[in-house]
């Protein structure tokens, strides 16, 4: 049986030998360095006990240090959680539930993090070294690691992933790369990693650069394009709305960005007017990904792809009916994908999995055509979302909170193009008799229950909810003004 994930990135850092691999502030890092690290965190836990199967959570950052604790952990075989800043309470108690032992690299990093094993990851990394390539002993069909939602029904929900799709997918595998991949790949010599490991895109495009020889270079709260300029960054990733805020500095102030190659777009549909724009200003170094945290990578557009094109997928996509036929080119329809890495359903959660997980295809709740060259083409969504910094959150749990106010009679949400955040909240309101709402306390409201994001920026007052034929309230009326 062939070793399962991460074997194929502990040989890249085996290949990688002492070329540098990681900058860390002044420290530079090395493959064979790297490699001693995840050694010694896989070491130290064997010795505390964790083993295959054993749930997992970690509470780092982006360091060399954090990057071999992933590795380490998904070599014991654990079921690993990374658990991403931003949580409310409620959200981070959920998200730890059925960890066993939770890995932190700082001081306040284990706060609720009760019941459990809290690790030092300082602790781990004084384990002595053997100076052996650590043992993998992860069993394919066991769950590698639970990839969680936004949390916009109030707690996230966690997408399983076993460790066959992890070894199957083709990040580390340059002989699996799609063609938009191979062209990406070699763009990555310095790539930006920021925020947190437990981002499935962010650890990807890592393992991404990587496998193309590149090194992984750590900004913390990265503010473009200073943070591109300062570390020489070739590539890195990035939001629909922090792209748009990127060209505008850069129009305004230029800068030297010599060395950008790549920039990649993803958790959100990039207008191709913005695009277009981007491309300006930066040149062409702008690629589009498609995917889901169900699905991983669906296609891609590169720089060369026409505007608002999302490529040809290099995964099976079929576009179906209402009845499940499927459509042929040119004609609109909800996208179903199968992709080698794609989970297998949520993790205690068998409704909605047999919903989203049907047979071996996962339903998207997307809508979009393949044109005649094969080439995807994103028309809308068949789901009440709105995507925030490049997350989703759904409608409905926005809208049951805003309920719960005293001056809220009826209560309606809608996504609105926003430049800091992609999208945000529109609340639309019918007050109770004699209330009147304010937009803070309905803010705050929200936001204490389901966080930040979800929280809506704008608020309006209607005497009453348009309806649709079906006497359904009218969201495309709220929407384009009423």
């Amino acid at each position: 049986m062939a070793e399962q994930f991460p074997g194929a990135v502990l040989d890249l850092l085996e290949a990688a030998g002492d070329r540098p691999v990681f900058e860390h502030g002044d420290r530079v890092v090395t493959g064979h360095r790297l490699l001693a690290l995840t050694g010694r965190v896989t070491s130290g836990l064997r010795a505390r006990g964790v083993r295959p199967g054993d749930g997992v959570a970690l509470l780092l950052g982006v360091g060399p240090e954090a990057f071999a604790a992933v590795l380490a952990a998904h070599a014991v075989g654990a079921r690993v959680v990374g658990v991403r800043p931003g949580l409310t309470p409620r959200q981070r108690q959920h998200v730890l539930t059925g960890t066993a032992f939770r890995v932190t690299d700082s001081p306040d990093g284990a706060a609720g993090a009760r019941p459990g094993t809290v690790l030092a990851l300082d602790d781990l990394l004084a384990t002595e070294d053997d100076g052996r390539r650590p043992l993998v002993s992860a069993r394919p069909q066991d769950i590698a690691r639970l990839l969680h939602t936004s949390g916009s029904t109030g707690v996230p929900k966690a997408c399983a992933q076993t460790y066959a799709a992890m070894t199957a997918a083709w990040a580390a595998h340059p002989d699996r790369w799609p063609p938009a991949v191979r062209e990406l790949a070699p763009r990555l010599e310095r790539f930006l990693v920021f925020g947190t490991l437990a981002s499935q895109v962010m650890m990807e495009y890592g393992l991404l650069a990587l496998a193309a020889g590149g090194t992984l270079v750590t900004a913390d709260a990265p503010a473009f394009p200073d943070s591109l300029v300062r570390h020489r960054a070739t590539g890195s990733v990035i939001t629909v709305a922090r792209l748009t805020k990127l060209v505008a500095s850069v129009r305004a102030r230029p800068v030297d960005l010599g060395a950008l190659r790549a920039l990649m777009v993803s958790g959100s549909p990039l207008d191709a007017d913005r695009l277009r724009e981007a491309a300006d200003v930066l040149g062409p170094v702008v690629f589009h990904g498609y995917g889901q945290t169900e699905t991983g990578m669906i296609s891609m557009a590169t720089p060369d792809d026409e505007p608002g094109s999302l490529g040809v997928p290099p995964v099976q996509l079929e576009v179906r009916d209402a009845e499940g036929r499927c459509l042929p080119p040119g004609t609109d329809g909800e996208l179903f994908v199968r992709t080698p890495s794609q989970g297998c359903g949520y993790w205690g959660e068998p409704a909605l999995s047999a919903e989203v997980f049907t047979g071996d295809w996962v339903r998207t709740r997307d809508r979009g055509h393949l044109d005649g060259e094969g080439r995807l083409w994103l028309t809308g969504r068949v789901r009440d979302v709105i995507i925030v910094n490049a997350n989703v959150y759904y409608a409905g749990p926005v809208e049951r909170v805003l309920a719960t106010h005293p001056a809220v009679g009826e209560a309606y949400v809608v996504a609105v193009p926003d430049d800091d955040t992609g999208e945000a909240v529109h609340a639309f309101v019918v007050p109770a008799p004699g209330r009147l709402p304010r937009l803070g306390e309905l803010r705050a409201l929200v936001a204490a229950e389901l966080g930040e994001a979800t929280a809506p920026t704008r608020l309006t007052l209607l005497e009453e909810v348009p309806l649709t034929p079906a006497g359904k309230p009218d969201k495309r009326r709220l929407a384009a003004g009423g």
